[in-house]
């Protein structure tokens, strides 16, 4: 993990704000989730979990089992939907990140 100076969130060798990642890629699962057209039955709960990863990512102090734990009720509750997997594994790929780098 480096820090430029006077930065005060970690960021990877390559440069990149983990949490920004994470808010980057919630973002975009969550505007392809309010446009997917289906209806299935665990979508309010994708929706609150997404919402707590966006406050998580926001608020900069992030709790890997919490950000994993919410990662898990998204997966479980979107999972089936195949027209969300490349969005979803963003958000996956941006828990790790966070994770790692903590």
């Amino acid at each position: 993990m480096l820090r430029s100076v006077g930065q005060r969130r970690p960021v990877t060798d390559s440069g990149e704000d983990p949490l920004g990642a994470l808010r980057s890629a919630v973002s975009r699962l969550r505007r392809e989730l309010a446009a997917h057209p289906g209806e299935f039955p665990d979508r309010g709960i994708a929706e609150e979990e997404l919402a707590a990863l966006e406050e998580t990512a926001a608020g900069g102090a992030a709790e890997p089992a919490r950000l994993r734990r919410s990662l898990l009720l998204v997966a479980g509750a979107i999972g089936s939907v195949s027209a969300l997997a490349p969005a979803l594994a963003a958000v996956r790929d941006a828990v790790d990140r966070v994770s790692s780098s903590g």
